[in-house]
């Protein structure tokens, strides 16, 4: 058969289950362990970045577990990961890279955190400046501004202002807002250059006013993470 005629037809009709977002599943696991009480997530991706995530979680004492088809019931550490110490293999998932490299420098532990050829070849320079000017100590172990990195028990500066480049990637500044309600503090974090994919730091929003946080957002340039700010299940998700 050369080709195949199709006739024309007035409407289709039918019912299709879209599978999870990948940055809304990877955000909804962070935040799920980084709340307090229990989070049955449902429609969860099934994906080498959300497998990642999962087993990361599990490695910094998070305890989760699969409860039927793609639902994942976790339960949070409350703002503070059990596990002080871990070596962490993220292949080359930056939904999990730039996030977790931010709440684990508030965590007080010692982490190393690598991935695949390629995440060591992604910038990440950006965020950790930023990180370490509120008192992180968070060391390149390749090239500068690159992974793999180092992160090492540090005295916080909670509060006050802090900035972060916009124009390289949204997750630097995704990672910073998930991170620093753990802080407890009131601090205003200032977007430098324009902000590059806009959705996706909505996207952080909206899954942490879901979790109970909410920030204040002046254009795309000043976000404001408000002060006693903490994470709560919301149940199911």
């Amino acid at each position: 058969m050369d080709h195949l005629d199709l006739a024309p037809i007035k409407r289709a009709r039918g019912t299709v289950r879209l599978p999870g977002s990948k940055s809304i599943s990877n955000r909804i696991l962070l935040l799920a362990a980084l709340a307090s009480g229990e989070t049955l997530i449902h429609d969860l991706l099934e994906s080498d970045d959300t497998q990642v995530m999962l087993e990361a979680l599990r490695a910094l004492g998070v305890d989760w577990s699969r409860a039927g088809g793609r639902t994942v019931r976790v339960r949070g550490a409350a703002g503070a990961f059990p596990v002080k110490r871990a070596q962490l293999f993220l292949g080359n998932a930056g939904t999990v890279f730039r996030p977790l490299t931010a709440v684990l420098a508030l965590m007080g532990g010692d982490y190393r955190l690598e991935g695949v050829a390629r995440m060591h070849e992604r910038p990440i320079g950006d965020l950790v400046d930023a990180l370490n000017g509120l008192g992180a100590r968070i060391e390149f172990l390749g090239n500068p501004g690159y992974p793999p990195l180092a992160i090492r028990p540090a005295a916080i500066r909670a509060g006050g202002a802090v900035s972060v480049r916009g124009d390289v990637s949204s997750q630097f500044l995704t990672g910073l807002l998930i991170a620093l309600p753990l802080t407890g503090a009131r601090t205003v974090v200032t977007v430098e250059g324009e902000l590059v994919s806009k959705p996706y730091v909505e996207i952080t929003l909206n899954t942490m006013r879901r979790f109970g946080v909410e920030v204040a957002r002046e254009d795309w340039t000043t976000f404001i993470v408000p002060a006693q700010a903490r994470y709560a299940s919301p149940g199911e998700i």
